[in-house]
C-alpha cells in the first residue's frame, strides 16, 4: 500500500456546518484540502476493499503542496457502514473531526434539503414516522443517502464506535452552534489538534443557507424526535461530556 497521504478527514455529520469548517480551513496555508468537499471514497461500494485502489482518491491532492497537512471532509463517514473501519486500514494514525448539531434540527435541514431537490415527495412527519421502513429496503440493508433523516442523528451510538475503532486523542468533536457563534474559539481546537498555526480573527460566514420549503417544523414532530433521540443523547454526553440540548 502506498504511504498514506491523508492526515485529517472531518468525517460527520451532514447538515452540521461542515461545509463552513472545510471554508475556513481553505484560508490555512498550512492545510491542503481535497479539490471537491465530499470525496465519498471510503463510503464507495464499488471498490474492492479487499485490495483497494488508492490512486484516485490521492489524485485529489495532486496539485497540493507535500509538506501541507492533506484533508477532506465527507460527512457521511460517520454514518456510513464500513467507512471508518476502511479510514483506519488506509491511516490508522488519521485525525478526525465530527460536528454535531441538534439532532432535530439537522433531520429537519436534511429534509428540506432533499424536499428541495425533489428527491423526497413525502411530508417530514410521515418521512420521520412511516418513512424509515424505506430503509429496510435499501442497499446496504437500513441505510440510506438520502431518506436517513432519523437515523444519522443518533449520534451517541455513531460516537461509540468511532471509539472503538480509534483513539480518542485522534478524535475532535464540535458543534456547529459552537462553529457559528464563535468561529475563532472553534477554530483555534481545530489548528491545536492538527498542530498548526492558529489564523487571525475570524468571523461567522454563511456557507450554506437552508433550503425554504413553505412549510415550519411541527410542535408535535420536534417532540416525537426529542423523545426518540433522550437515550441516545445521554449517551452522547456520557461519551463526549457535549450537550447538544
Amino acid at each position: 500500500m502506498p504511504t498514506p497521504l491523508v492526515n485529517f478527514i472531518v468525517v460527520g455529520v451532514q447538515k452540521a456546518g461542515t461545509t463552513a469548517l472545510f471554508d475556513y480551513l481553505g484560508d490555512s496555508p498550512a492545510v491542503a484540502l481535497s479539490k471537491v468537499k465530499e470525496v465519498h471514497f471510503f463510503d464507495d461500494e464499488t471498490v474492492d476493499w479487499s485490495k483497494p485502489d488508492y490512486g484516485p482518491y490521492h489524485a485529489q491532492f495532486e496539485s497540493a503542496a507535500p509538506t501541507a497537512l492533506h484533508g477532506e471532509a465527507t460527512p457521511i463517514y460517520l454514518y456510513w457502514p464500513g467507512s471508518l473501519e476502511r479510514i483506519a486500514a488506509y491511516n490508522p494514525n488519521i485525525r478526525l473531526i465530527v460536528m454535531l448539531r441538534d439532532p432535530v434540527e439537522r433531520a429537519w435541514s436534511h429534509w428540506r434539503m432533499e424536499y428541495s431537490r425533489g428527491v423526497e415527495t413525502h411530508p417530514f412527519s410521515w418521512c420521520i414516522r412511516e418513512g424509515r421502513q424505506r430503509l429496510f429496503a435499501a442497499e446496504p440493508w437500513g441505510v440510506h443517502r438520502e431518506f436517513s433523516y432519523v437515523e444519522r442523528g443518533f449520534y451517541g451510538e455513531q460516537i461509540e464506535r468511532l471509539f472503538s475503532i480509534f483513539p480518542r486523542e485522534q478524535v475532535l468533536v464540535l458543534t456547529a452552534d459552537g462553529l457559528r457563534e464563535q468561529p475563532g474559539e472553534s477554530l483555534g481546537q481545530v489548528a491545536n489538534f492538527l498542530e498548526i498555526p492558529r489564523g487571525g480573527a475570524v468571523e461567522h460566514r454563511d456557507v450554506h443557507v437552508g433550503q425554504e420549503v413553505g412549510v415550519q417544523l411541527a410542535a408535535e414532530d420536534r417532540a416525537y424526535l426529542r423523545s426518540l433521540y433522550a437515550h441516545d443523547m445521554a449517551r452522547l454526553t456520557s461519551l463526549t461530556g457535549i450537550s447538544l440540548w
